[in-house]
């Protein structure tokens, strides 16, 4: 469109556009077809798609997005051109997890693989950096499984889909504390460890020292806490 063609007033340029108004039932007409096989294709995607989605379920969810666009809003498109491209899709994916069933290798490629962040109350910083998780984002979702105390964790797992698999021990341990600063409230669930340990901030290795430890022989971090326990009812 050219530049003296525009005008702020153009209200029917504005609100149709370059096609006519009666393309708006038409545009009616080809959301209700391609919403209704994207509703189909998406049940025959598999239960996955409803939950938490891996890579390659992201990957389709983005294409599927693409496809239906065009098909839905654009008079010279038509919507076999759509359907065709969400069966694709469809099969592309179903192609993927079959291949990923029946072969160790290709999973691990397209799906990725699981990663141990917290092993008996350390956190693993070399595997969190190799993921890019951060440690806050660790203690979030460590606290979202009411878990406010790291040396209780005796595996943390960060799966390829996202989630986070969290292993405790059946008896208190001290560690270091979970519970963000300054809620006094939550606090109150713990408890200075009697035997004056530390923890230090940065990977959670606990000692046992009189004053507060110089540097962490784990991380060579100098930033301690002291460790706490979870108080028992």
């Amino acid at each position: 469109m050219k530049k003296e063609e525009i005008f702020i007033t153009d209200w029917k340029r504005i609100l149709f556009g370059d096609t006519p108004a009666e393309f708006m039932l038409e545009v009616f007409i080809r959301t209700l077809v391609i919403y209704l096989v994207l509703l189909t294709i998406a049940r025959l995607l598999g239960k996955r798609m409803g939950g938490q989605l891996t890579l390659t379920e992201t990957a389709v969810m983005v294409t599927l997005g693409a496809i239906v666009s065009p098909a839905m809003q654009l008079p010279d498109r038509g919507i076999a051109m759509g359907i065709v491209a969400l069966t694709c899709a469809l099969a592309f994916q179903r192609g993927v997890n079959l291949w990923g069933f029946e072969s160790p290798e290709f999973e691990k490629i397209s799906q990725g693989t699981s990663s141990a962040v917290v092993k008996d109350g350390l956190i693993m910083l070399h595997e969190m950096e190799s993921i890019r998780l951060s440690k806050q984002e660790l203690f979030a979702l460590l606290r979202s499984k009411q878990v406010y105390n790291l040396g209780k964790v005796e595996r943390a797992y960060f799966e390829a889909c996202g989630l986070l698999s969290v292993y405790t021990l059946e008896e208190e341990k001290p560690g270091l504390s979970l519970i963000p600063p300054g809620d006094e409230e939550l606090c109150k669930i713990q408890q200075s460890h009697q035997s004056e340990k530390f923890a230090c901030n940065n990977c959670g290795y606990t000692l046992r020292s009189q004053h507060q430890p110089a540097k962490c022989s784990h991380c060579d971090n100098a930033n301690f806490s002291p460790a706490v326990l979870n108080l028992t009812e």
